[in-house]
């Protein structure tokens, strides 16, 4: 290596350095031996684990149990997908709870926390009417037209993009 080219010059200090950090390693990127554990350093567990919710099926009035103002915080709704083919679906259960501000209790889509949203948002109708009630058979939905259908498609893919799909909406047997 000659000394006389100025990029040889410049490479010794990283060289050198490189070297000496194989020799003498950083001490803030040294791991402690395994004998060194104690109950106490391992303190990063949360004390309660948060609540999670596994994905399964709901009939409607286990639905309504998580509508924001019961004992459960979450709030859930459900919608009917709809395939790109046009074939209907389930109905998917949606964990809306990050937008507790729209679904909530006092949201603007508030009465649809915990129940079957899709003929309201078919039809864009926030009206109570538009909500089957919980000890009645799903809605078949059979009434509505093209355009409404194609309307709650757009809803369940915006829904699919934005929120946790948690579960599937069936009949209560």
């Amino acid at each position: 290596m000659s000394l006389s080219n100025p990029l040889n010059v410049l490479l010794i200090p990283p060289i050198l350095y490189l070297v000496f950090r194989l020799i003498v390693p950083h001490p803030l990127k040294q791991t402690p031996a395994a004998s060194t554990y104690t109950e106490e350093n391992y303190n990063w567990l949360p004390a309660k684990h948060p609540e999670v919710i596994c994905h399964r099926k709901y009939t409607a009035k286990e639905l309504l149990e998580y509508d924001g103002t019961k004992s459960s915080p979450r709030i859930l709704l459900a919608i009917l997908r709809i395939g790109s083919d046009g074939k209907w679906g389930e109905r998917t259960v949606f964990d809306v709870t990050a937008g507790k501000t729209f679904y909530g209790p006092d949201g603007v889509y508030g009465n649809f926390a915990g129940r079957d949203a899709s003929r309201g948002m078919a039809k864009q109708s926030f009206e109570l009417d538009m909500l089957t009630p919980v000890d009645q058979p799903l809605d078949k939905l059979s009434d509505l037209t093209q355009a409404e259908i194609d309307n709650m498609r757009g809803w369940h893919e915006h829904f699919e993009r934005k929120y946790i799909v948690c579960g599937e909406l069936v009949e209560d047997n």
